[in-house]
């Protein structure tokens, strides 16, 4: 262990007591370590590129509060903005300006013209499909596995064995649960075919297309690493629902306002000539606050409450304090920013990849804009099938030393690294410099 890494006392102290009153010891589960081994460390401040843990120890931040902090942690602006926020008060129950304002900057930056916000992007991918349904009146949806789009019960949905039968005729390929606590019937109406399987996509609106209300896609899919779309497979996606009467919604919840100032549309469905009809905004439009959103067609967004009849409502939608921050984020996210987070990208995945090739290790490198993620494997990474041919305990071993000399990635293989426009040259020094013992950890605890 680095000398600069003092020994995790508190943080195990900490993680001790929230096992006796929270499970797993977390709210989110991807922060117990459970995919790498180990204790997480409860982190007592943040600034800039840097996390400051309960034991003093500081690290730089490759997590980003899984993608919102675009601009670095505590950032001066963003700070004062939301302080003369909560200066106001920090929840009326009414409408306010800053949610008017942070719309008017989404459907400025997006092909949406019209948005309603939630609190997390779960309810941001669940109200989609509920407007879906209601515009359409059908009940199915697609997915892709491998893609997440929150903790929706319709959604976490496992391919049934039905799927590879589905161009035979299969009427019941629909989806098996994917969860304890998730009923049958949840997922009964869901349908979960293999990412980029362009022909199942054909044969599952062949079969089903009277019946589907929309697909959902990921713009590009961030939670099993970062799969690029294959140039022009969501033109394809919004293409064939369209020629069947569905609806396309992009979950943009990670892309948005992260892979680049338009999100991935800016750099697929813009230059092609497409819009999806709905799309999920999260992470970087609050600014580090709880807030979602979900937009679409004007006249697909009329049929909500209280123009139309599907219902969609939230107490704290639009809060004033989370809406002040993801304005605040969004008006600070120049193009300058953009091209700093490709550049100091671009440097670190150079050097993580020569330090793995130098240890012998496998690997592939994927990125979409500014996101990208580093998989550990010897083979390109196109779907969910092949993200899981990851080498875990590689993933782990390199985590782990990477931590141990100050880095601190995502405790898990089948996430991205978030950069931030606060990564300057000291950061991402630090970075580099522990790349070599990290890549000789990996290439010793692969397994």
């Amino acid at each position: 262990m680095s000398s600069s890494i003092s020994p995790q006392e508190q943080s195990r102290a900490l993680f001790e007591r929230a096992v006796a009153v929270t499970p797993g010891g977390v709210n989110s589960p991807v922060r117990a370590f459970n995919a790498v081994g180990g204790t997480p460390r409860f982190i007592r401040s943040a600034s800039g590129a840097w996390l400051t843990d309960v034991d003093g120890n500081e690290y730089v931040d490759l997590i980003c509060s899984w993608g919102p902090m675009l601009l670095g942690h505590a950032h001066p602006e963003v700070q004062a903005a939301v302080a003369d926020a909560v200066a106001r008060g920090t929840s009326y129950g009414t409408p306010t300006e800053p949610e008017v304002e942070l719309a008017e900057e989404i459907v400025a930056r997006t092909p949406v013209e019209k948005v309603r916000f939630v609190s997390s992007g779960t309810e941001a991918t669940m109200s989609a499909i509920r407007l879906a349904r209601g515009a359409t009146g059908r009940d199915i949806v697609v997915k892709f596995a491998g893609c997440y789009h929150g903790h929706v019960d319709a959604l976490l949905a496992a391919a049934g064995s039905g799927v590879a039968t589905l161009a035979d005729g299969d009427r019941d390929a629909l989806a098996l649960p994917g969860s304890p606590g998730v009923p049958a019937s949840s997922t009964a109406l869901t349908l979960v075919l293999p990412y980029h399987d362009r022909a199942a996509v054909t044969a599952a609106f062949a079969e089903h297309g009277d019946r589907i209300a929309c697909l959902i896609t990921e713009a590009a899919p961030g939670n099993m690493g970062v799969v690029p779309p294959e140039p022009g497979f969501n033109e394809f996606l919004a293409r064939t629902c369209a020629e069947h009467g569905a609806l396309f919604i992009s979950d943009e919840v990670m892309t948005g306002f992260r892979a680049g100032r338009e999100g991935q549309w800016g750099l697929d469905g813009k230059q092609e000539g497409w819009t999806p009809d709905l799309m999920t905004f999260g992470k970087v439009m609050g600014g580090g606050f709880p807030a979602a959103a979900f937009g679409g067609r004007a006249d697909l967004m009329a049929q909500l409450a209280p123009e139309g009849g599907v219902y969609q409502a939230g107490t704290l939608s639009g809060n004033p304090v989370a809406t002040t921050a993801g304005l605040t984020t969004l008006r600070l996210a120049t193009d300058d920013v953009y091209a700093h987070l490709t550049r100091v990208g671009e440097q670190i995945k150079a050097a993580t990849a020569d330090a793995l090739t130098a240890a012998g290790v496998p690997h592939v490198i994927q990125s979409t804009g500014t996101m990208f993620s580093v998989f550990f494997t010897d083979r390109p990474v196109r779907d969910f099938d092949d993200a899981n041919t990851q080498d875990t305990a590689a993933y782990a071993a390199f985590f782990h030393a990477m931590l141990d000399r100050g880095v601190h990635l995502p405790p898990s293989a089948y996430e991205g690294w978030f950069l931030s426009a606060a990564h300057d040259d000291r950061a991402v020094q630090t970075v580099i410099d522990a790349l070599p013992a990290a890549a000789a950890a990996a290439a010793k605890g692969a397994a």
